[in-house]
């Protein structure tokens, strides 16, 4: 054996052997680089998120003045911005009940019925639409959802458009199509984030022992009664964990707005336009710490369900 291969060789024992002693220096150092990754990239850029929304900005010059002021959060409480806000937060809260209504059944289905091969089938089947681009799929939509869409023809079609038309024209919410209406906005999202709400949700039932609702029915309860007191309190972490994913989305998101619905903004299309077009960064930043502010308190609630354990 050479010196030069002999040498490697013994420095790579040391080093298998300090590491065999202490573990957990093998671990912070495997740690250390995502670690210090995330502090700089994310961490850091939420700190200067937050550091500029006290700044201010001179509508005049269209500079950004860096000194400490409340004026940019005051700002928040007029009437425009409160709208944007509270639409936003209707949206998110509209699209997760849903999502949760129409994920409940197919997550039980799976979680209780399907077996073997229709078991990859259902996990093909949520996946699937996870696997091609975001941006297709709102485009997609916004052709499916026009007036001259397919929705509009299979309505004309089955002799339903009657339907369609009553939607359309409810206040609020209805429009000229789907494609530029809230409901046509709300649908997409709804279909865009109900993997994210399926999935836990499955996982939450699966967790459900069997053996809890065999001595509900011992018991003398009928299945809407097992139901309502053993299967849907053992399986609400996974709903509130889906739901996590679903709400906070929702609240971020500017893409979907920007190519369905009105014209009304929300806080993502807030956000991407003062600091892009308008250059009112501090504004921008203040909008982006209310999702934040608002996450927070609901991760806070949701740790407390014990949401986390069906993630």
């Amino acid at each position: 054996m050479s010196p030069a291969i002999f040498a490697a060789t013994t420095i790579a024992s040391r080093l298998t052997g300090v590491f065999w002693r202490h573990p957990k220096l093998l671990l912070g150092l495997l740690l250390a680089p995502p670690l210090l990754w995330l502090g700089m990239i994310y961490l850091g850029s939420l700190a200067a998120l937050l550091v500029q929304s006290f700044y201010s900005f001179d509508d005049f010059s269209g500079l950004v003045v860096p000194e400490f002021t409340l004026t940019t959060y005051a700002k928040l409480a007029s009437p425009a911005n409160l709208s944007i806000i509270l639409r936003t937060l209707l949206m998110a809260l509209a699209v997760t009940l849903a999502s949760a209504i129409i994920a409940f059944p197919v997550a039980y289905y799976a979680a209780r019925y399907a077996r073997g091969r229709w078991k990859a089938v259902f996990y093909l089947g949520v996946m699937l639409p996870l696997w091609s681009s975001y941006l297709v799929k709102v485009y997609a939509f916004k052709l499916i959802l026009a007036k001259e869409g397919i929705v509009t023809w299979a309505a004309s079609a089955t002799h339903t458009d009657w339907l369609l038309n009553a939607a359309l024209a409810l206040p609020f919410v209805g429009g000229a199509s789907l494609s530029s209406s809230y409901l046509g906005t709300f649908i997409v999202f709804c279909y865009v984030w109900l993997p994210y709400m399926i999935l836990p949700m499955q996982a939450a039932i699966e967790r459900v022992p069997l053996g809890l609702l065999e001595a509900s029915s011992d018991l003398g309860a009928n299945a809407r009664q097992t139901f309502w007191t053993v299967t849907l309190p053992l399986a609400l972490p996974g709903v509130i964990a889906g739901s996590i994913f679903t709400f906070s989305l929702t609240l971020g998101d500017y893409i979907i707005p920007q190519i369905i619905g009105t014209s009304a903004s929300f806080i993502g299309m807030a956000v991407y336009q003062l600091q892009g077009t308008a250059g009112n960064v501090p504004l921008a930043a203040a909008f982006a710490v209310i999702p934040i502010l608002i996450m927070l308190a609901y991760l806070t609630l949701a740790r407390k369900a014990g949401a986390f354990d069906a993630l």
